[in-house]
């Protein structure tokens, strides 16, 4: 075994050997897919080709099983791989060869995905890939189909076929880009069939397939292939001047860090507005040194300008990027947003022409013409996409064209897959039918909510119910550690999203944790803008953040505890809502914003003076910010009464002091839990209800203001208190 500098070799024999074919081919996937200078995210394909028993005959009979449609290798499990016959599959090619014999051939290549059910062994319900036929008609037992970005960079320049001689000899054979499918796979077929050396394909602009008898074989083969590659490119790239000359050399330097970090917090939501008219979408911000590298280089222009080579790369990042031609020297972000302005509308003309030019009778409706790829000189890459997932992945993509386009301008000259072949993918009705039958997206879905006193409470309770409808969810708490906890929880359920991109507050996933102070303008200045650098931008706010000081011994609340329960419960509100005004506006996309007042608001009772009468002006703040944020922000609050469960305004010593309070019988040993049990359940028999309340049940109502379903409600308070009477509007 070689040693490796561009790859990793992670095969373990013993791992190996305790596994059932099927196994092992799930292994061998998730080893390759987890080097990214192997594959990209959900890109590439494995397979095997194993004996098993039918189970109508009972007769051994070879199995393809081979990864399924949309997964990916990294995390692939044995429900990812459709099992097909291979003796049906290679049945097919007479089907196919009499419709291409007719003239038929683009249609016959659709046609054939549909007969791939009709080839399934054992009702699988995994739907096999286009690749299918590859991996079928090559007559290795083992295939691994790879888009390692050095061997894309070979694939991606002008004498591909000249380069594939000369770095792999005769080990690797050549073939000209075909679409993937049974013409690409009958092509292959041949040259396996006349070559008997060749153990590997190159295939023009996409990448390359390898295969063996031996699935270990097939591993290391595949590794060998990209070790290959990559030592050609660098020590051409070497040769050339390596990074001080590379994609032309240095055109532009970088802004320091603090400097890009200032211009992205302010240019993201406005950006994230401009490109928005169709659907809102996510944003990722990728700064490290290869992006740089390439968006303040000479050639930089010129290659964007030419888009992404490889399919799997430009189904994410579209035909190419909007390369903003702005100089960072001048430090200008008037000019910045201006330039950007002007990109963005030649952007949209530029897709329309490609549509309306390469587009086909049956095609589907130009889809939305923005740009999913912005570069900036000095500044770095902003990725876009349905979610963040998708825009990290779109980030991830770029990245890979990135370091295509410098292997391939340092061995030879970059060029990009014509703009037809290219729309003919983006557009391929089979894809469009696989779209159509994804799941409506959730209610919230391309939303971000800001939760503030997400630590615990009606926040956490807040925070989770937005995420179930699709929404990103930044957790904000005074207290830093409650937040993340409370950001932890959501990922931990809901996953942080494949794909890797950038660093840092970008690389998060549905959820964020961040601290900020709601009676510090700066803190909360701060937060937003860590928003903005996370997502692009946010849509919705909900403050739960709140205080509660009782009186003391004398039955008086102390001066200073006075101001600050106005402080947190007034004038935090005003400060959240004046400074989000400035980036609402600025994004120019509706949201909502909705604050915590009380039930207490409206009634007058003893002993909760500040809190009362800082309840009863945060009602009329809600009138007048509805007011003041009209007509791009609708304002509403939520009214709950007494909420003991979960609330940290109610600590132990303060339940004991409200059982005492009301005479309700406890013990002092007695239970945290049992004690606010106890004390919930008095103030529901206080209600029309009867039924504790609970921060899901304010929850519900702080989802429904933020969602679309009162969406001409404004300046109002829902209360959710089970019905206190002595709270109804008199």
């Amino acid at each position: 075994m070689r040693p490796y500098s561009h790859v990793n070799c992670l095969w373990n024999d013993a791992k190996a050997g305790s596994l059932d074919p099927v196994g092992r081919l799930v292994y061998r996937s998730n080893l390759l897919g987890s080097d990214q200078r192997i594959t990209n995210t959900g890109g590439g394909n494995t397979s095997s080709k194993i004996v098993e028993r039918d189970p109508l005959s009972g007769n051994p009979v070879d199995v393809l099983w081979v990864k399924g449609s949309g997964g990916d290798l990294r995390t692939s499990t044995r429900e990812n791989f459709s099992s097909l016959y291979q003796e049906k599959l290679l049945g097919l090619q007479g089907i196919y060869n009499s419709r291409a014999d007719k003239g038929l051939k683009s249609r016959a290549e659709d046609d054939m995905v549909g007969m791939f059910p009709h080839t399934t062994f054992n009702l699988n319900p995994r739907a096999p890939s286009i690749d299918t036929p590859l991996h079928s008609f090559l007559p290795g037992r083992h295939v691994d189909h790879m888009h390692p970005n050095a061997v894309i960079a070979v694939a991606a320049t002008a004498n591909c076929e000249r380069l594939t001689q000369e770095i792999f000899g005769g080990k690797m054979a050549y073939v000209p880009w075909m679409r993937p499918g049974f013409e690409l796979g009958l092509a292959m077929q041949e040259i396996a069939r006349t070559r008997k050396d060749v153990r590997a394909i190159m295939m023009g602009q996409h990448g390359f397939i390898s295969w063996s008898d031996d699935d270990k074989a097939c591993y290391l083969a595949t590794l060998d292939f990209i070790e290959q590659a990559a030592e050609f490119i660098e020590a051409k790239y070497q040769a050339k001047g390596g990074d001080a000359t590379a994609f032309g050399g240095p055109k532009y330097a970088s802004l320091g860090a603090e400097a890009r970090t200032s211009v992205l917090a302010a240019l993201l939501p406005w950006l994230r507005g401009q490109i928005s008219g169709e659907k809102r979408l996510i944003g990722t911000v990728q700064d490290d040194e290869r992006v740089l590298r390439f968006v303040n280089s000479r050639d930089a222009a010129r290659l964007a300008e030419l888009g992404t080579s490889c399919p799997d790369h430009f189904l994410r990042t579209k035909i190419k990027p909007l390369y903003v031609d702005w100089d960072p020297r001048s430090g200008d972000g008037a000019s910045l947003r201006g330039k950007i302005a002007a990109g963005l509308e030649r952007y949209r003309a530029d897709y329309a022409s490609y549509y309306q030019k390469c587009r086909h009778p049956d095609s589907p409706k130009m889809r939305d013409p923005n740009p999913t790829v912005v570069l900036i000189p000095g500044v770095g890459m902003v990725t876009w996409g349905k979610d963040k997932s998708e825009s990290r992945v779109t980030a991830e993509f770029y990245t890979c064209a990135i370091e295509v386009m410098r292997g391939a301008e340092a061995i030879d000259r970059y060029i990009a897959l014509p703009q037809q072949e290219a729309f003919d993918i983006e557009y391929w009705l089979l894809e469009e039918a696989k779209l159509r039958r994804m799941p409506a997206e959730k209610e919230l879905a391309r939303q971000v909510a800001i939760v503030v006193g997400a630590g615990s409470g009606i926040g956490r309770e807040t925070a989770l119910r937005l995420v179930r409808e699709g929404a990103h969810v930044v957790c904000v708490d005074l207290n830093e550690a409650a937040a993340l906890a409370a950001a932890k929880e959501i990922t931990d359920k809901h996953g942080l999203g494949i794909g890797v991109a950038g660093s840092g507050i970008s690389n998060c996933g549905p959820a964020l944790g961040l601290s900020a102070n709601v009676t510090d303008r700066a803190s909360i200045r701060r937060m937003l803008d860590q928003v903005a650098l996370a997502y692009g931008g946010f849509d919705h706010i909900c403050v739960t953040a709140g205080i509660f000081v009782p009186s003391d011994v004398s039955g008086h609340i102390p001066d200073e505890k006075w101001a600050t329960t106005y402080a947190i419960n007034v004038t935090g509100s005003y400060l959240v809502a004046d400074e989000a005004f400035k980036t609402w506006k600025d994004q120019g996309l509706k949201g909502n914003l909705v604050l915590t007042t009380s039930a207490n608001a409206a009634v007058a009772k003893k002993g909760s003076l500040a809190y009362d009468t800082s309840k009863a002006a945060a009602n009329h703040l809600v009138r007048e910010l509805a007011i003041e944020l009209a007509p791009l922000v609708r304002v509403n609050g939520v009214a709950p009464a007494t909420v003991v469960q979960g609330s940290a305004m109610f600590p132990r010593d303060r339940v004991i002091g409200s059982l005492a309070k009301y005479k309700i019988p406890y013990t002092e040993d007695e239970a945290t839990e049992s004690l606010v049990g106890k004390l919930a359940q008095f103030y529901a028999d206080r209600t029309l209800t009867k039924s504790p309340i609970t921060p899901a049940d304010q929850a519900e109502a702080y989802f429904l203001l933020v969602s679309g379903r009162l969406s001409k409600t404004t300046g109002q308070i829902i209360t959710v208190d089970g019905g206190l009477q002595d709270a109804f509007l008199r």
